[in-house]
């Protein structure tokens, strides 16, 4: 069995040929994209590996599950690299416990908004309360009454 490769490869084929001419008949731009693809498709395809390689080496960083310092280069200094681990470990404790904090900080801050909408709300049905009652048995009444 041929594979795709094997026949659609960069290079005067009866099948790269007969594409082009199509292409030119259908498109004018698929026939120069298929010429292009004949005359260029081996840099193309190194082209294409470079900038993978490129890339993979640029997103290698990113990449979840790492240690985010373990990017960094050795010095060759065994002393300072140890150091500048600690420091680094000692700086992700940090950023660990203030973001608990935070997190403390937000859980508070919540509950004080809560409260305090709380207390607003029951202050508007009293008032609004009081207010249906003075509508309800007031100015009717002292009208009947005189």
């Amino acid at each position: 069995m041929m594979n795709q490769s094997a026949w659609l490869r960069p290079d005067w084929t009866p099948a790269t040929v007969a594409l082009m001419v199509l292409g030119f008949v259908v498109f004018w731009p698929l026939g120069m994209a298929m010429l292009a693809y004949i005359l260029f498709g081996d840099r193309f395809r190194d082209f294409k590996r470079d900038v993978n390689q490129a890339a993979d080496g640029m997103f290698a960083k990113c990449r979840p599950g790492r240690n985010r310092h373990q990017s960094y280069y050795g010095t060759g200094n065994v002393a300072f690299d140890e150091w500048r681990k600690a420091e680094f470990d000692r700086l992700d404790e940090e950023r660990r416990k203030l973001d608990e904090m935070r997190a403390e900080f937000d859980a508070y801050a919540l509950e004080l908004r809560r409260a305090k909408d709380r207390e607003e709300f029951e202050r508007f049905l009293r008032q609004r309360n009081s207010v249906k009652r003075s509508d309800e048995g007031g100015p009717t009444e002292g009208y009947a009454n005189a």
